[in-house]
């Protein structure tokens, strides 16, 4: 989500000048990188913090893995809340901070160190976001406090703009880590938000009289607003190619 650069060893987080880093791929140009979130700037000092005080032993792919294994945990613990409430939901809030630790640092480990990686870091991030968000959904859908239908549509909806994130990284070469000032730091608090809400209220919410799941009201928000987001980058997106490439 945040990294997009790696160590150049798996084993070797010895910090190396820049003359000694691994030289990016001739023709390759890294993306820029566009982060506009509520709480990137806070964000950012205390990643720089945590990764100046890091042990010379933990790199970027052990914070990689570290992510990922955290939200597939968060995943499994949402299905879990399905036997045991109390314990799965706060499960997942302790698995999405975990989350964030790895997930965030990753990156900004590489870029203190001088031991970065683009192509990989960027491949290697978003294949495990990937994965992560199919866990993550996926274990909230069995959870039985959201209903399949908009789980599923969730995750479609993430897919698709991540599609059209990554076709404008490629083609325009700015690559956007928040939209409309949330970023995936600010998803994983509206989440643990929603647990707190789950244990303290219930999973229910009444509208206009009828009841609904309280995190099928969430997501049927949450779907919304990436459908917006989706659809005014393609829109932006598609005039300035066009207006870019015009023909003559």
């Amino acid at each position: 989500m945040h990294g997009c650069v790696h160590e150049a060893g798996f084993m070797n987080a010895t910090a190396t000048p820049p003359s000694m880093a691994t030289p990016t791929k001739p023709g390759f140009k890294e993306a820029q990188r566009a982060q506009l979130s509520l709480l990137a700037p806070l964000e950012k000092k205390t990643l720089i913090w945590l990764a100046n005080h890091m042990p010379a032993f933990v790199n970027s792919d052990h914070l990689t893995s570290l992510g990922m294994l955290s939200m597939i945990a968060a995943g499994i613990a949402y299905w879990y809340s399905a036997t045991d409430k109390v314990t799965g939901l706060l499960a997942v809030i302790v698995c999405l901070i975990v989350n964030w630790f790895g997930d965030s640092l990753d990156g900004t480990l590489a870029r203190v160190r001088n031991r970065q990686r683009p192509r990989y870091g960027f491949y290697v991030d978003h294949v495990v976001d990937m994965f992560g968000t199919l866990f993550l959904l996926g274990g909230l859908g069995l959870s039985g406090f959201m209903s399949h239908s908009v789980a599923g549509a969730l995750i479609i909806a993430y897919f698709m703009l991540s599609i059209e994130v990554y076709l404008a990284t490629h083609t325009i070469g700015t690559f956007h880590l928040s939209f409309w000032k949330f970023s995936p730091t600010e998803l994983r608090i509206l989440l643990c938000i929603g647990n707190l809400a789950l244990l303290y209220f219930g999973q229910w919410g009444v509208i206009n009289g009828q009841r609904y799941l309280l995190f099928d009201i969430g997501g049927v928000v949450g779907l919304i607003g990436m459908l917006a987001m989706l659809l005014n980058s393609v829109f932006q997106h598609t005039r300035r190619l066009y207006n870019e490439e015009r023909l003559p």
